[in-house]
């Protein structure tokens, strides 16, 4: 299956959101003034018209003056219920994902959370995947390598899903696998045993470059990962899950960001 392109916002589209709500503010902006005009006359009247020697200010108002300036927050509520408002009509925030069958893990998706966790027992093992927000990629460049490039170079943008698989012996002892699921493979980053005893505050050594790995070895260990679930099937599901959950918190922090800015 492929991965279906998409565009998400991240939290720097507030940057954007303010120039545009600032430009918008300065735009608009005018003042009003008092004029005072003072004009020759009779001693006392400042007006010139003469009022019987008594001394007054004509046409002198001590009202306070009104700007015709829109508060800045007033400008960025509008324009933050207008990108909800797109958010809503165009992106699948509400979509419901069927888990295709077969599918071996509990899903553990917390609202306000950039995570998902899935968690299965195989074996007399714990197996946790934490996922993260995808990396998503669109257009064409660098979709195409030169014919001249060899296989070490690095492989074209695309989209990506980053993960972390933890399996957990009944010892307490695990495996920690970083990891990175493209359309239809999963890359290993790094893999480390983990130990109960251990001091995280101490220097533990992880072993070496898992690229630097024999050629057998790293197949073996990606054997290990695929007949416990982690396999091009799930992290593809997992890939459009994420793309939903990312829209579904993209709407909930402009809420909150509307929610803070009337309050």
């Amino acid at each position: 299956m492929a991965f279906r392109a998409a565009i998400r916002k991240s939290a720097s589209t507030l940057a954007p959101l303010v120039g545009r709500a600032i430009s918008r503010v300065e735009a608009r902006r005018s003042f009003g003034s008092a004029i005072l005009t003072a004009a020759g006359g009779r001693r006392g009247c400042i007006c010139g018209r003469g009022h019987a020697g008594v001394s007054h200010l004509c046409g002198y108002s001590t009202a306070p003056v009104v700007s015709n300036k829109p508060a800045a927050g007033e400008s960025l509520l509008r324009i933050i219920e207008d990108e909800i408002k797109t958010s809503q009509e165009t992106d699948d925030h509400d979509q419901v994902e069927d888990v295709p069958a077969g599918f071996p893990f509990e899903i553990e998706d917390k609202l306000g959370q950039q995570t998902l966790t899935l968690t299965r027992q195989y074996e007399g093992e714990h197996v946790k995947v934490e996922v993260h927000m995808p990396d998503l990629v669109t257009g064409e460049e660098n979709d195409v390598r030169d014919d001249d490039d060899d296989d070490d170079t690095e492989r074209p943008t695309q989209s990506s899903l980053p993960l972390v698989v933890t399996v957990t012996k009944k010892s307490g002892t695990s495996l920690e696998f970083s990891c990175v699921a493209f359309a239809d493979e999963i890359a290993i980053d790094s893999l480390s045993v983990k130990k109960p005893e251990n001091n995280s505050e101490e220097m533990v050594y992880d072993g070496p470059n898992f690229h630097d790995l024999d050629e057998n070895l790293k197949n073996a260990f990606h054997k290990y990962l695929d007949i416990r679930g982690i396999k091009p099937s799930t992290t593809n599901f997992l890939h459009e899950y994420m793309i939903n959950k990312d829209s579904r918190e993209y709407l909930g922090w402009l809420n909150d960001l509307k929610k803070f800015v009337q309050a």
